[in-house]
């Protein structure tokens, strides 16, 4: 008999984000704005406290759930910072990233056949690890409602088989964030329901209006919501891989189970440089934000000035405009901008099905870099209205 395979590894898509990214090597003259990794360097402090991990020997294991002076500083700094409490023994795991953290969640509560409602335009790896977890993906359409889900939709599409609702904000591909007005109605749609609520918030030092508010903060979903945290978007720490998973005991016992025997634990010279961090550099989000306002300022009042209809984002670093009136797919259209115009964006349609008709650019790069890439793109539209 022929080996077979897992068949929900055989039928996983390859990331749309990656598949267009890959494109680049053919054109290397292309501006590339596909990316959502900031620009900046992870902050020196943060370097040495990882490099005198190093030095000192700090490389083998930690506790399961990582080093308990990580957790104590995350739970201060989640009390102090959005006024949440939770127990650093019990209530916090320190994950290898927040897509780990999202992997333990759904391998703890999906049962085969369970669904999970996604606000849509999502992240293009949400659907492949619910599907990977024996669960069902069932998008939420925030295409005609600015990209914010409302709770009427929320509503239609909970069924006897929902198990849990994964929010993302701010959000990537969107920008787009909640403001608390636009969250209550949907906690008061989720407090009529026994689901969980699994909520995504990488992106929440990135906000650029306001204050962001935590899915976590409402007092009638917290004890069946669980918080997925990290540092790689707030302190430039993407290959550090450090991620924080929050919820109730009475579930992080047993994410803690699912997170042992799939990582064991997170890398200890990485969780050295998060204490350090998250003790003595909380700032260092603010001072990237400064630079993100700025860029995104410029590249949402250029994406305007070409007749583009696009919604400011609050949060993150993409802007997702919409390129319907264009007439072609955002496949095609991205293709083409690399091609004829010399910039590489990410087509809407990576994003599922409602990202369809719009374009994702990343403004996580430098001023000259965006300058150059909004002239191009500007002079290549140009040559689709003639």
């Amino acid at each position: 008999m022929p080996l077979t395979l897992n068949p929900r590894a055989e039928a996983l898509p390859i990331s749309g984000i990656r598949q267009f990214f890959n494109q680049l090597a053919d054109y290397p003259d292309a501006i590339n704005l596909t990316i959502g990794q900031p620009d900046f360097p992870t902050p020196e402090a943060v370097k040495q406290a990882g490099k005198d991990a190093i030095t000192n020997n700090l490389t083998g294991y930690s506790h399961n759930a990582g080093l308990i002076e990580l957790r104590t500083e995350a739970a201060s700094f989640f009390k102090d910072r959005y006024g949440l409490t939770y127990d650093p023994q019990t209530e916090i795991v320190v994950t290898n990233g927040a897509t780990e953290a999202l992997d333990a969640v759904f391998r703890t509560i999906l049962a085969p056949g369970d669904e999970v409602v996604i606000p849509a335009p999502c992240y293009t790896g949400y659907g492949p690890i619910v599907e990977m977890n024996g669960g069902v993906p069932v998008l939420l359409d925030t295409s005609d409602t600015g990209l914010v889900p409302t709770a009427a939709n929320l509503k239609a599409l909970i069924t006897n088989k929902t198990k849990a609702v994964l929010f993302n904000f701010p959000s990537n591909p969107t920008g787009v964030t909640l403001s608390k007005e636009q969250m209550d109605p949907l906690v008061e749609e989720l407090a009529l329901h026994d689901i969980f609520v699994v909520t995504d918030e990488i992106y929440s030092e990135n906000t650029f209006e306001g204050d962001h508010t935590s899915f976590a903060s409402y007092t009638a979903i917290k004890e069946r919501t669980f918080l997925v945290q990290g540092l790689s978007k707030s302190h430039s720490m993407t290959g550090w891989r450090m991620g924080f998973l929050l919820g109730p005991e009475q579930y992080m016992k047993h994410a803690l189970k699912v997170h042992m025997y799939n990582a064991v634990c997170a890398s200890l010279p990485s969780q050295y440089a998060a204490i350090e961090a998250l003790k003595n550099n909380r700032d260092v989000p603010e001072e990237m934000n400064r630079a993100y306002k700025e860029r995104r300022d410029f590249v949402y009042g250029k994406l305007l000035e070409m007749g583009l209809d696009v919604v400011k984002p609050k949060g993150a670093f993409y802007i997702f405009p919409s390129i319907e009136k264009y007439g072609m797919g955002s496949f095609d259209f991205a293709t083409r901008l690399l091609k004829e115009g010399g910039v590489a964006a990410v087509p809407g349609s990576a994003f599922t099905p409602y990202g369809e008709g719009f374009l994702r650019i990343s403004y996580a790069y430098s001023m000259p870099t965006l300058e150059r890439a909004m002239e191009r793109l500007g002079v290549w539209l140009k040559t689709l209205e003639q």
